[in-house]
């Protein structure tokens, strides 16, 4: 079943994109939801007309977010987190870094960036050290943010 997705759908595609996915998943929950619309000629037609006169608009938003992404670059982010003390245990935390965190973090710095947005490498962050997150601004501007996790004095 093809569809025209409303919104962006996370692990399928991104608003105004056009899937492919099985009948079931279409019908019972991306059409109710209304995450998507069933792709016909007239609606693909009417995409395509408004995907050419958001281009020249996209083109400022893209320059917008790759400023954003080099100023966020820049950035030189330590997160601290309660963690325990010994050489047996050595540099595990008392719960974990999140990408909630890694928010907060940038809003400090003065960039408001949304949690869906981000994604940490290898998940949540139980230990000490240096990780990376992926981060997205817009579809087309993506890029890796390392940072590190530092024991709070």
């Amino acid at each position: 079943m093809e569809l025209i997705l409303k919104q962006d759908v996370e692990n399928l595609g991104f608003k105004d994109d056009v899937v492919t996915v099985k009948n079931g998943y279409g019908r019972n929950f991306l059409i109710p939801q209304g995450q998507a619309v069933i792709a016909t000629s007239s609606a693909k037609k009417v995409l395509a007309e408004n995907l050419k006169q958001r281009a020249f608009k996209d083109k400022k938003i893209i320059e917008d977010a790759n400023k954003t992404a080099e100023s966020i670059k820049a950035l030189d982010i330590k997160i601290t987190a309660k963690a325990t003390e010994g050489a047996t245990a050595g540099d595990k935390l008392f719960g974990s870094v999140t990408k909630a965190d890694l928010v907060e973090a940038f809003e400090k710095e003065g960039h408001t960036v949304d949690k869906k947005f981000i994604t940490i490498i290898g998940g949540n962050i139980k230990r000490l050290g240096q990780y990376n997150a992926v981060v997205r601004l817009h579809r087309e501007v993506t890029f890796e943010f390392p940072f590190e996790v530092i024991a709070k004095a």
